[in-house]
């Protein structure tokens, strides 16, 4: 993986992990814990995963610019 695709990938992580875990324990204090926890890592990784590929990389677009002929 590319650093500058980590600069974007891990900050997201971590913003859905502790939302995650925010909206868990205040508004679905019944989910037990183990679940509570299986969810957080999972919303982590799959949003981690979603940056990876929606967060384009220089490079990535292979639009020309010259315009039409």
């Amino acid at each position: 993986m590319e650093k500058k695709r980590f600069k974007f990938v891990i900050p997201v992580m971590v913003i859905v992990a502790i939302g995650s875990v925010y909206m868990l324990r205040n508004y679905y204090a019944e989910v037990p814990d183990v679940e509570q926890l299986l969810i957080t890592i999972c919303a982590a990784l799959g949003s981690g995963v979603l940056a990876y590929f929606l967060f384009p990389q220089q490079g990535d677009n292979k639009i020309d610019d010259r315009g039409p002929y």
